[in-house]
């Protein structure tokens, strides 16, 4: 979990492929995550109001998304199994040394993709062949496997941020107390932050495929259905992001005071500091950047005269490069701004919802909520840099540094080269299934899809039309 960073001369030659294809990877299944850990919540909502309320069109829409949520699974269990096989093979400094660590939180992970990857089988199969409540129930366990598998690989990499729960001796780990492995220092908040950050993208990523839909006239009770579900998901859980991650600011300043500095784009220690907003570091100085005096600060320490590490705080050998500092520092930047977009986007929402009580068909509102998935994407991405990138020269910060990781013998660049290919293929091919879903969705109509399990021949006194003979 070592993202890309500029090269210096004093570097292994193996590093920058490895970097690379790290960061590729890494970017490329994190896309995934939010499909697995929340879409599958999302889609169980749909399946509750159904068996609930009697609702046909929602019982449609929950087994349509069965269907891409099982694409994008399956997507995501090659893609993660390629990144497990990498921790070996790019980075045999960080499992030969703290393997007997670093891999405990994996083995749980594996445990939980089982049984997520054996109910997403039977979700999926019991359609039409499982009574409604006890087929609902597989899939909640789906979703609850997905939530324990995110927060192994979320442990593991708060581990390196946070290291504990081991003895060292002569350089080699000697004793390892699992739970305190697991759940380090870092570990609640970011898998929080990760958690929320499953809702929001998955959220706004799936309402903005109904937006598109609403724009082009389907205001049909399906559309506003598959829209407001996703979108209130993510309205809901977008001020609660704000609330975690202003946290999460100040458990980096008191612990990850490297990252911290890199954040906030500081090169001395002080008070009074103020707010980088855009700029790069260069040659140990801020360029081009807007300045907000003392909010730092503030931010840090809820006064102008909170004391901030600087760089010259951080020994020489271990300072991170220029290159990290700048890409750490925009990385942030623009996960905040991006954020603050949905958050405003998430009031309105909720303003007009609190007006109206119905989905918005402001046409403005439409469009931004159309393009908010991609917006909530790159936010995604940018928050990951900002982990990972921030821990830089560290793999395991205070204990391992990264040159000291990787690989030392080979040629690593055909191997990111195969990588980039079998991607490539892999998205291809799900995004050749997905668009054959939906032509062949748009084209049979959700008042004639056939309810997966079936009206019953004498419908209950209680109004509910599903769990009959056939069920």
């Amino acid at each position: 979990m070592v993202l890309s960073a500029l090269p210096t001369a004093a570097d292994p030659p193996q590093l920058l492929p490895a970097r690379e294809q790290m960061a590729f990877t890494l970017g490329f299944h994190i896309i995934l995550v939010p499909f697995g850990l929340a879409f599958t919540f999302m889609m169980l909502v749909c399946h509750y109001r159904a068996l609930r309320r009697g609702d046909q069109q929602a019982l449609v829409l929950a087994q349509r998304w069965s269907k891409v949520a099982a694409v994008l699974f399956a997507v995501g269990a090659v893609s993660g199994t390629v990144l497990t096989f990498e921790l070996g093979l790019l980075w045999p400094g960080l499992m030969g040394k703290y393997g007997p660590a670093f891999g405990f939180p994996f083995a749980v992970e594996g445990l939980f993709f089982f049984l997520e990857a054996i109910f997403v089988a039977i979700y999926i199969y019991g359609w039409q062949r499982l009574p409604p409540w006890p087929h609902f129930f597989t899939g909640v366990v789906v979703t609850l496997a997905g939530v324990g598998g995110t927060a192994s690989v979320i442990a593991a990499n708060s581990w390196m941020n946070q290291p504990a729960g081991i003895a060292v001796r002569n350089g080699r780990v000697v004793g390892v107390i699992p739970s305190q492995v697991f759940f380090n220092g870092a570990f609640w908040w970011e898998m929080v932050h990760m958690l929320l950050a499953a809702y929001i993208v998955a959220g706004f990523m799936v309402a903005g495929v109904y937006a598109w839909g609403l724009l082009k006239g389907r205001r049909d009770h399906y559309h506003r259905l598959g829209f407001a579900v996703p979108f209130t998901v993510a309205a809901i859980a977008m001020p609660l992001q704000f609330l975690v991650g202003d946290t999460i600011a100040r458990q980096v300043y008191d612990r990850e005071p490297a990252k911290f500095s890199a954040v906030e784009l500081l090169p001395t220690t002080g008070d009074h500091v103020p707010e980088t907003l855009g700029g790069i570091f260069v040659d140990g100085r801020v360029r081009y950047g807007i300045q907000l005096p003392d909010v730092a600060s503030i931010l840090a320490g809820f006064t102008p005269s909170t004391k901030i590490k600087g760089f010259d705080a951080i020994p020489a050998a271990v300072r991170p490069t220029d290159s990290v500092v700048s890409i750490v520092h925009l990385a942030f930047d623009v996960m905040v701004a991006t954020a603050s977009l949905l958050l405003l986007l998430a009031l309105w929402f909720a303003w007009q919802w609190w007006r109206r009580r119905a989905v918005p068909t402001n046409r403005w509102f439409l469009r931004s909520s159309a393009v908010s998935g991609l917006v909530a994407l790159v936010s995604l991405e940018s928050g990951w840099v900002v982990t990972e990138v921030g821990r830089q020269p560290w793999t395991v910060v205070g204990l391992l540094l990264t040159e000291n990781a990787v690989a030392t013998q080979g040629n690593l660049w055909p191997l990111f080269s195969t990588v980039l290919v079998i991607y490539a293929c892999v998205a291809v091919g799900a995004l050749y299934v997905l668009r054959t879903l939906r032509r062949r969705w748009s084209e049979e109509g959700a008042e004639a899809a056939v309810v997966p399990y079936g009206p019953r021949a004498a419908p209950a006194t209680n109004g509910h039309t599903f769990g009959g003979d056939d069920a």
